[in-house]
């Protein structure tokens, strides 16, 4: 059975609006999504200034662990 699908916006917004309720990061965050073959997973390209904020490691690794959740769940779109 395959997952729904869902556009890169729609899946970034997802992590965004998670990344809210669960950490106090940066709405500087830069995400991106990575394609491997079929499975995807998010990045951070942020600039030094989100980077240097306090608590950016803890939101990195959350987005990882938003990423990983969501891409069992739904398949990116194009």
């Amino acid at each position: 059975m395959s997952k729904p699908v869902k556009t890169e916006a729609e899946l970034i917004a997802m992590a965004k609006a998670e990344l809210k309720v669960h950490a106090d990061c940066s709405d500087g965050m830069k995400i991106i999504i990575l394609r491997d073959g079929d499975s995807w997973e998010f990045r951070d390209e942020s600039d030094q200034a989100t980077i240097d904020k306090p608590g950016y490691p803890e939101c990195v690794a959350m987005l990882v662990q938003i990423g990983d959740h969501l891409s069992k769940q739904y398949d990116v779109k194009g």
